[in-house]
């Protein structure tokens, strides 16, 4: 059993930045893929960025340039920093870790609010 922990959320006008972090309860360097999520009220549940094993990242096209996902395995953590945020951003953000040989483990969440 892995718990997620997430943080770095908050309140911040558009513009502005944040980086939440995701520390895990374990070792993460088996992880295939770390993966951030967030959910707007009302909105589906959207993948936002992923790192794998080795490194690869891949993001949503709304934060392409604008979002870095990162992993530093010796601190068990997955970060996401978040740049020129949008009221658009404004969600619940949750990060998800994905252990071999199949196993799915997620945060709770930290919510993100961007101000006009």
């Amino acid at each position: 059993q892995v718990h997620l922990v997430e943080s770095g959320g908050g309140l911040v006008q558009a513009g502005g930045s944040l980086r939440l972090s995701c520390a895990a309860s374990g070792s993460i360097f088996s992880a295939n893929l770390m993966t951030w999520y967030r959910q707007a009220p009302g909105k589906q549940r959207e993948l936002v960025a992923s790192v794998t094993r080795f490194g690869s990242t891949n993001y949503v096209d709304s934060v392409k340039g604008r979002f870095t996902i990162s992993r530093d395995n010796a601190k068990n953590t997955v970060y996401l920093q978040m740049n020129s945020l949008k009221p658009e951003d404004t969600a619940l953000y949750y990060c998800r870790i994905s252990l071999p040989p199949g196993y799915d483990y997620w945060g709770q969440g930290t919510q993100v609010t961007v101000s006009s």
